[in-house]
């Protein structure tokens, strides 16, 4: 399952915190902290013998009124610290002041905590600081990680509400950033992504579809025209940087050329451990190596309060996950389409240059839920220009806003974080994009 980002929106509500401490300070930052920072543990499943750990931010501007939002990072496996410093947070790495094992941080001027307080959890256990008391505690998957996670703030607190489970939340809706459904829609769709970004010919397209039927993963391979096919594309697009495909890609291992690039691990790139290979200003995926030095060190897990002898060494994103994770949900469609039931409000935006997840299928499942259509697509703006277009459909108290983020990658607010900024804010306020 790719990297996205998920988020729950409250209003007034609480959590009940089994350790959790206020952080006045952080190393690498000058001063005192100039927002509320929180940071703990939430036990949850049997005997609270997994440990979830999570770092609260509250709202700059009217913590009281402002929603409460839960940020997922995905992955899965990937901390919610990385959402926190390279997409959304307050403050983010100070990448010109920052050299050796010390790296500084500045204040991140569109931060989403100038509109909402945010809550950003490392899950499913394993992930970030989060850890289990038992060996037994690490099996987790997409289903029993939902579970933790509903059982830390009440994710699924709309069914919750009607059993009579406390405490009670206003669920007012929920956000999702270049999501990952499953391989149907939006592996598929890398294929029509590559044409209409002219990574690839309109023959070699028109070619493709035919021979292999519109199915580019499931591939029978004695269909020699589709796989020959395939083969061509992945030659034009091999060398691709799908996170954001106009950004240099800087991975140190060399392609198979035999093997589907669409079809293997779904983030398209053997993900570097970087503090062991050189770096290159350009390369984004180089940032990650500042969240490693930080975080593994000792001042800093003192600092945030972490449990000693929890973990061995912090990731971003664990990529050790796979060897005990579950992925028992093939699909997460028919979960969107039970949402379209209730009296929520969505939001699905998507970095338009993002070929892990392109935007053409997002498109394709959102239609598959056949709702009204509300508005058509047309651009939204910031400071008079296009930062992307949009779409909206309803079905009776029910509502999805689809927009496009231009220039945006696989994390848009990373790429475009004042359009982002500007999305959210009226998002949260009812007003159309």
């Amino acid at each position: 399952m790719l990297p996205l980002a998920l988020l729950l929106v409250f209003l007034n509500g609480r959590i009940i915190v089994a350790s959790k401490s206020t952080i006045d300070t952080l190393p690498g930052f000058s001063g005192d902290l100039p927002f509320k920072l929180e940071t703990g543990y939430v036990g949850v499943g049997d005997l609270d013998d997994v440990q979830l750990f999570y770092y609260f931010i509250e709202s700059e501007r009217s913590p009281k009124e402002d929603p409460l939002l839960l940020w997922l990072s995905g992955g899965p496996g990937c901390s919610g610290f990385s959402g926190l410093v390279y997409e959304i947070g307050p403050i983010m790495f100070n990448y010109a002041n920052s050299s050796g094992n010390k790296p500084t941080f500045l204040l991140n001027p569109y931060s989403w905590t100038k509109v909402a307080n945010i809550i950003f959890l490392d899950q499913p256990v394993g992930t970030g600081f989060s850890y289990a008391k038992s060996w037994q505690g690490y099996e987790t998957g997409d289903i029993s990680s939902a579970a933790h996670t509903y059982e830390f703030l009440r994710k699924e607190v709309s069914n919750g509400n009607e059993v009579g489970h406390e405490p009670p939340l206003n669920l007012k809706g929920y956000v999702l950033g270049n999501p990952f459904t499953g391989p149907t829609y939006d592996l598929n769709s890398r294929i029509k992504f590559a044409h209409r970004m002219a990574l690839i010919s309109d023959t070699l397209y028109e070619s493709t579809k035919i021979n292999c039927k519109g199915e580019y993963v499931q591939v029978d391979p004695s269909n020699a025209p589709c796989v020959e096919n395939l083969q061509e594309v992945t030659e034009c697009t091999q060398n691709i940087f799908y996170d954001q495909i106009l950004e240099p890609k800087c991975s140190t291992t060399s392609p198979n050329p035999k093997i589907f690039k669409w079809d293997q691990n779904f983030d398209g790139e053997n993900f570097l451990d970087v503090l062991h290979h050189p770096t290159k200003p350009q390369c984004r995926i180089y940032n990650s190596l500042f969240s490693n030095i930080w975080a593994n060190d000792k001042t800093v897990q003192n600092a945030l309060h972490v449990q000693e002898g929890t973990i061995k060494d912090w990731e971003r994103c664990n990529q050790s996950l796979s060897s005990s994770y579950t992925d028992d949900v093939s699909s997460s469609v028919d979960y969107h389409r039970n949402l379209t039931k209730k009296n929520l409000r969505a939001l699905v935006y998507s970095g338009d240059h993002d070929m892990l997840v392109p935007y053409v299928g997002t498109q394709e499942w959102i239609r598959s839920l056949n709702l009204n259509v509300d508005y058509n697509w047309r651009p939204w703006l910031v400071n008079g220009q296009v930062a992307g277009y949009t779409e909206a459909y309803t079905k009776k108290a029910y509502t999805l806003t689809f927009a496009t983020v231009k220039g945006g990658g696989h994390t848009a607010p990373e790429y475009k974080p004042l359009e982002c900024l500007a999305m959210m804010d009226r998002w949260f306020a009812y007003y159309y994009l």
